[in-house]
């Protein structure tokens, strides 16, 4: 398995992580979604307006046949101060940033707590690939182990959907994650008001 953000590769410290857990998706199943070659890079515009929202909904969780409610970004889940959810952490109390003021420059908004929840998620595709990603795999239970048990029912659900296009429409070649191109993921192309296509 190889991840874009270089935090897994497919060597034998990948295979020994995968044995140990013991987790069937690292050698098999089936994936339909080949990974991009080149660099590319998740849109944050549409991460911020459509995909960290989702992080905050009180969504159902079944884990052990016991359904409850709750948040991913949850303390006891991925809360970046008392979560238990491994590398993935949500700062729930990140402020949305207005990507339209040029004082909200690169460096700017690299420095908030939203781009930390943006570099954490992003941490969790193989950009380009949804069907290679844990953010999608974990909550589905697709082969794969999460402790925080089955979040979404099937690859159906709408909030699955926010994820599958963020992860399957990276910025243009070349771009960064901040491209004004990315606006077309919304409808109008506006990041402040335009709908989340999906």
């Amino acid at each position: 398995m190889t991840k874009t953000t270089g935090r897994l590769s497919g060597g034998p410290l990948a295979a020994a992580s995968c044995a140990i857990i013991g987790l069937a998706a690292c050698g098999g199943g089936t994936v339909s979604d080949p990974p991009l070659t080149g660099t590319q890079h998740l849109a944050f515009a549409y991460f911020q307006r459509c995909v960290n929202p989702v992080f905050l909904k009180k969504l159902a969780i079944t884990l052990n046949g016991v359904t409850t409610t709750n948040t991913c970004g949850a303390a006891g889940c991925h809360d970046n101060a008392s979560g238990t959810g491994g590398a993935f952490r949500i700062i729930p109390t990140a402020q949305t940033i207005d990507l339209t003021n040029p004082a909200n420059t690169p460096d700017v908004i690299r420095a908030t707590d939203m781009y930390k929840n943006f570099i954490s998620a992003q941490g969790e595709t193989v950009i380009g690939s949804p069907g290679q990603s844990l953010l999608i795999r974990k909550p589905l239970l697709q082969n794969v182990l999460h402790g925080g048990g089955l979040i979404f029912a099937s690859d159906q659900d709408p909030n699955i959907k926010l994820f599958q296009y963020w992860i399957g429409n990276p910025a243009p070649e070349g771009q960064d994650e901040f491209s004004t191109a990315t606006y077309s993921m919304f409808t109008p192309a506006d990041p402040n008001l335009g709908a989340c296509n999906s």
